[in-house]
């Protein structure tokens, strides 16, 4: 099997509308598909230019459970972005970013681990994708500046190893690993946030 590095922000529940709308400034541009509409859970809808399933119908999370989506997101090149890029020819932008994807992105909604909280990964889709995730400091950048926008309380990057690397907590980059020496496990980062109460990780 291939390796599948993913990226996941922890944000409170009430504010996954606005990560979601973040995450629309970082989709390529012109769209090349047409975009869906989400309902959340509380009825809030968000229009996204991605499909879930690789289909175009809208999608009803209002009930809770899972969101899955098939997102293209723009990166910055540096050095390992340029070399995951040598084979491919992409269009930059006014920016000088390149489309990168597909990045598997699941929303959970008061997961069992943190229910205050909702849970946004992105999984690499191929080896040398998770490869560029574990080298690319933009790559890192463009994760924790989304949860900065999005009021995330935590970013993680999980190389299925039974380490995890904390890369953003308490409103600032960091470089922090659980377990580590300053988190002895999963329930030790959770009460660093805000209104967490004593729930362990499964």
């Amino acid at each position: 099997m291939g390796l599948s590095y993913s990226y996941e922000i922890i944000t409170p529940a009430r504010d996954v509308g606005t990560a979601l709308r973040k995450l629309r400034e970082l989709a390529p541009r012109p769209d090349r598909r047409p975009p869906i509409t989400v309902t959340l859970p509380g009825g809030d809808r968000v229009v996204v230019p991605y499909t879930s399933g690789f289909r175009g119908e809208p999608v009803d999370c209002s009930a809770g459970g899972t969101l899955e989506l098939d997102t293209s997101l723009m990166f910055g090149v540096d050095d390992a972005v340029r070399e995951y890029m040598e084979d491919r020819d992409p269009e930059a932008d006014e920016l000088g970013r390149v489309p990168i994807g597909y990045i598997y992105l699941t929303v959970r909604f008061a997961p069992a681990e943190h229910p205050r909280y909702a849970s946004l990964e992105f999984m690499a889709a191929t080896t040398g994708m998770s490869r560029l995730f574990a080298r690319s400091p933009g790559v890192r950048a463009v994760f924790t500046g989304l949860a900065a926008e999005s009021g995330g309380v935590c970013c993680l990057f999980d190389t299925e190893t039974e380490i995890l690397d904390v890369c953003w907590l308490d409103g600032r980059p960091v470089q922090e690993t659980v377990p580590g020496p300053r988190f002895a496990n999963y329930l030790a980062l959770a009460a660093t946030w805000s209104g967490q109460g004593p729930v362990a990780k499964p």
